[in-house]
C-alpha cells in the first residue's frame, strides 16, 4: 500500500528564513525554465526544450549562482524542472484533445509553495530514530528542523516534500510497502452489505434509509470570508514591495478561512468514511464524474434579437455548483477507498444514471418517479419511499449486493 503522512514542522526563526528562501530559489528556477521554453517556441515554433535539455545546464546554472542556487539538493531542483514539463505535457495534450488549452504561467512566490525532494536521502533525511524523542528532517541548506510526529510512519519514506501554508511548514511524506490494518468482520446480524447515494440535502444516504447531514462548511463560513475578502478589496492595488502591513495581514485572513473550510471538509470526510469501513464489509457507491456535474449551461443565443441570450439557467446552476463543491463528494470517495483498502473492505463503484428515477420494486424508470426532492412515488406500481433511499437501494442492486427485502 501507499500512503502520505503531513506532520508540522517546528523551525527556528534562521531555519524559516532559510526555507522561504529555499522556496523563493525553487520558484526563480521554474520561471526562468518557463520563460527560456516560449521564447524558443516564439524564436521558432519547431524548437523544443525538453526536460533533459534544461536539466543538462542545471550544473551550469549552480556553477553560476552558488549563493541562490547551488546551496539548495540537485534533486529537488531536478524535481521543480520536471513540474514544469508535466505542465507543459498536460497543455500540449488539451491542445490536442481540443479542450481550453490553459499555458502554464510564471509563478509568483506565494504561489510557489513546495518543493518535492524525490528521494529520501538525496538533499534530504527523515529521521525518526526510536531512541531519539525529537523527530526531526534535515534539509540541504536548511539543517535539522524539530517535526511534530503526532502519529508513526509505517512503511518506507520514498519520497519528502517541504509545504507553506499560510505562516507555518508542513513536511509530506509518501510511503510505499505500508503493510495493510484489516479490520475484522462485521456482525452480519446488523449488515454487512450497503450502498450509498450521494447528495446535497443529504451528504450520504444508505440503502437502509440513513442519512448522514451535509455539514455545509462552505455556506457556514461564507458571511465571514466574505467580510474578510471585501475588507481585502478595499486595499488599493500595488506592487508586492509596496504594500502595507495591514494588506498582507488581510491577504492572511482570507487565506486563512480558506484554509480553515478545506479541513473542516477533510475531517468530515475522514470520520464518515471510517464509520462507514467500520460498519460494512462491502460498499456500493456512484461513480461520480463531478467535473461534468458542475460544468456551466451552453448560452442560448436569441435568434430574433442578435446578440441576446436566452434565460438557461445558469445562476440556478451556479447554486447548485457551489454546493457541490461545498460537499466535497470527490475528497470522500477518495478517503473511503483509501480507508477502505487498508481495512480490506470491498468498495464497488457503479454507474449513477436514472438511480434516482428507477423503482425498486418493479423496475419502471420515470423522470416522473421523484415527484419532489425528498420524495419516490412509482407511477407504475405505487412504491413510496424516501428519494434518497431509493438511490442508495439501487445502487446496492447494480452492484449485486443482495438486499432481499425489496429487491
Amino acid at each position: 500500500m501507499h500512503r502520505a503522512y503531513k506532520f508540522l514542522l517546528r523551525p527556528t526563526v534562521r531555519q524559516t528564513q532559510a526555507l522561504s528562501e529555499m522556496l523563493r530559489d525553487h520558484c526563480s528556477l521554474y520561471n526562468g525554465a518557463l520563460r527560456e521554453r516560449r521564447d524558443a517556441y516564439r524564436h521558432s515554433s519547431k524548437t523544443s526544450i525538453k526536460y533533459g535539455d534544461q536539466s543538462a545546464q542545471l550544473k551550469e546554472i549552480r556553477a553560476f549562482d552558488p549563493e541562490r542556487q547551488g546551496r539548495w539538493s540537485f534533486s529537488s531542483q531536478q524535481a521543480t524542472l520536471r513540474r514544469l514539463d508535466k505542465a507543459m505535457q498536460a497543455f500540449f495534450r488539451r491542445v490536442k484533445a481540443g479542450e481550453k488549452p490553459g499555458y502554464p504561467c510564471f509563478r509568483g512566490v506565494n504561489w510557489f509553495d513546495t518543493v518535492d525532494f524525490p528521494k529520501d536521502g538525496d538533499g534530504c533525511r527523515w529521521d525518526s530514530a526510536p531512541h531519539d524523542p525529537v523527530t526531526r528532517v534535515r534539509l540541504q541548506g536548511v539543517g535539522h528542523i524539530r517535526v511534530h510526529q503526532h502519529r508513526p510512519v509505517r512503511g518506507r519514506v520514498k519520497t519528502v516534500s517541504i509545504k507553506r501554508e499560510g505562516r507555518q511548514w508542513y513536511v509530506i511524506l509518501a510511503c510505499d510497502e505500508v503493510p495493510a490494518e484489516p479490520l475484522p468482520a462485521t456482525d452480519t446480524a446488523t449488515g454487512t452489505v450497503t450502498g450509498s447515494d450521494m447528495g446535497v440535502a443529504h451528504f450520504l444516504t444508505t440503502s437502509e434509509g440513513e442519512h448522514q447531514p451535509n455539514p455545509r462548511h462552505g455556506r457556514r463560513n461564507a458571511e465571514a470570508l466574505a467580510d474578510a475578502q471585501r475588507a481585502l478589496k478595499a486595499f488599493p492595488r500595488r506592487k508586492r514591495e509596496n504594500r502595507t502591513e495591514k494588506h498582507r495581514r488581510a491577504v492572511e485572513k482570507v487565506a486563512a478561512l480558506h484554509r480553515k473550510v478545506r479541513r473542516q471538509r477533510t475531517d468530515h470526510a475522514h470520520k464518515t468514511a471510517l464509520a462507514m469501513v467500520r460498519d460494512y464489509d462491502v460498499i456500493a457507491h456512484e461513480r461520480l464524474s463531478i467535473a461534468n456535474m458542475v460544468r456551466a449551461p451552453k448560452p442560448k443565443p436569441d435568434t430574433e434579437n442578435p446578440g441576446a441570450f436566452l434565460p438557461n439557467g445558469a445562476a440556478a446552476k451556479a447554486g447548485l455548483n457551489r454546493s457541490i463543491h461545498d460537499a466535497g463528494w470527490g475528497v470522500f470517495l477518495g478517503i473511503l477507498a483509501h480507508k477502505a483498502e487498508s481495512a480490506g473492505r470491498v468498495l464497488i463503484p457503479v454507474d449513477p444514471r436514472n438511480t434516482s428515477r428507477t423503482c425498486p420494486a418493479c423496475g419502471h424508470v420515470s423522470g416522473e418517479n421523484r415527484p419532489t426532492q425528498e420524495k419516490f412515488e412509482c407511477t407504475q406500481c405505487g412504491h413510496t419511499a424516501n428519494a434518497d433511499q431509493v438511490g442508495a437501494l439501487n445502487i446496492a442492486i447494480r452492484a449485486g449486493l443482495v438486499l432481499p427485502d425489496v429487491a
